[in-house]
């Protein structure tokens, strides 16, 4: 087994994490409504100039040592905890809905709402959102069920458009396993209508082995 190495710098505390979590999590949603904002407005070019040239500001704002590309933040659990920068399900990613998700009795399931900003056609989701949210649902589901692993493959069925600022619920279940193999199926409807299928799904997933979960993931230490 592998655990992330997610401890907190030389004198940070669980408290000090907290209040940095708690940080993400609001600027997170901050930045959802900018770029809510940004893909429904009318505003004239003068204004989206102004607007600009403010966000730049903003953005210069934030200093300091920038996390390298395959280095697990310290706030995220990985592989078996929240992400918080997830363009899925993370609350402090501005391009998540996020997906809120539970255990149920024999899997996961969340609950999300998309915006303008993941549009595809017009009033309704792109589908490489419905794909990413089943593939997260699916995946996070293998780990709930003790075996997680990387996607394989993943087919989708596209039943009817899903509905844009429409509450949805999303399901996902392990159903078998072969050797390092894990099947999963899920499927999105909305919470009003939660037995028409919009999406459905069937994946294959595989958890690697040890030597190459170490090529894949440095960021992982041997538990001790």
């Amino acid at each position: 087994m592998h655990t992330p190495l997610t401890e907190p710098p030389a004198g940070a505390g669980a408290e000090s994490l907290e209040h940095q979590k708690a940080a993400i999590t609001r600027l997170g949603h901050e930045l959802r409504a900018l770029v809510e904002a940004t893909v429904r407005t009318a505003a004239s070019p003068d204004t989206l100039h102004r607007v600009a040239d403010g966000v730049r500001h903003v953005t210069g704002q934030l200093t300091g040592r920038r996390r390298a590309r395959a280095e697990i933040p310290e706030v995220d659990g990985f592989p078996g905890g929240p992400r918080m920068y997830s363009p899925a399900v993370g609350v402090g990613s501005p391009l998540a809905p996020p997906v809120r998700i539970t255990p149920t009795e024999d899997g996961l399931i969340g609950h999300c709402t998309l915006g303008i900003a993941h549009e595809g056609p017009p009033g309704y989701g792109h589908g490489g959102m419905s794909a990413m949210l089943l593939d997260e649902l699916m995946g996070q589901a293998c780990t709930a069920a003790g075996t997680p692993g990387l996607t394989v493959s993943l087919q989708m069925r596209y039943h009817q458009p899903i509905p844009l600022e429409t509450p949805l619920r999303i399901l996902g279940r392990v159903t078998g396993t072969d050797n390092r193999k894990i099947f999963v199926t899920g499927t999105i409807t909305t919470q009003a209508a939660p037995s028409t299928n919009l999406v459905t799904a069937d994946g294959v997933f595989i958890t690697p082995d040890p030597d190459r979960a170490r090529a894949l993931f440095p960021g992982l230490q041997e538990e001790t």
